[in-house]
């Protein structure tokens, strides 16, 4: 069974949330708190993780952060599910490593189709074919998720794990914006838009030792390339 650890200190929340998803099979753990949500993603190691940003003890992204630095909890698909809705906490929290992203009030369907959404993401993963690929000094074994330059560890998100892995799968071709929202995301949200310019720039800061290889094509999307 599926499960799934929902941080929120809202207790009416809580219910709404338990009773969506208990109804459609999955079972649900909660913490009121920050500390607490930790120390119940350290022990129980879910499935997938809701968040709230506003809790008690270890604020929200205080808590994606903690959770996204420590090797046991790192591959987690975190929810942020928050009535702050403004676009500075949607891009701090995605910067920060979360998956997704919903203001409340909040619609349980759409809630659960994420949810549905992100598990999907973590079979592809176990499904990644073995092999590195490489790039000059850049290479990535797709099994384990490690992504190296010149064999010093660099530390990727998934989702920019999985951009990284389009790319390198196909040098110098330009995908379209809704491509890779719609493969990384599962979505073509206003939120998912958002989230590729987010992760974009941070996949850019961390290959930037080995140049601009991230090139924007004006109108269209993105290409990984060689610069000479």
């Amino acid at each position: 069974m599926v499960k799934i650890l929902l941080i929120e200190d809202e207790v009416h929340v809580q219910e709404l949330v338990r009773i969506t998803l208990e109804k459609e099979g999955f079972r649900v753990i909660t913490a009121l708190d920050g500390k607490q949500g930790l120390d119940v993603a350290r022990r129980e190691k879910p499935d997938l993780i809701i968040l709230d940003l506003a809790l008690p003890v270890i604020d929200g992204f205080d808590v994606c952060k903690i959770l996204r630095d420590q090797t046991d909890t790192a591959a987690i698909p975190i929810i942020i599910l928050s009535a702050r809705d403004g676009e500075t906490d949607i891009v701090i929290g995605l910067m920060l490593g979360a998956d997704d992203y919903m203001t409340k009030p909040f619609s349980p369907r759409e809630l659960y189709a994420r949810i549905k959404a992100r598990l999907r993401e973590g079979q592809r993963k176990n499904e990644l074919p073995n092999g590195p690929l490489r790039w000059g000094d850049l290479e990535i074994v797709q099994e384990s998720y490690i992504a190296t330059i010149a064999a010093k560890p660099i530390n990727l998100t998934v989702k920019e794990f999985e951009l990284l892995v389009i790319f390198l799968k196909n040098p110098y071709q330009v995908f379209s914006r809704e491509y890779l929202i719609q493969k990384v995301w599962g979505t073509i949200s206003g939120s998912g838009s958002r989230a590729l310019d987010v992760h974009i720039s941070h996949l850019r800061n961390k290959l930037k030792s080995l140049g601009p290889v991230l090139d924007s094509v004006r109108g269209v999307g993105y290409a990984f390339v060689r610069r000479v």
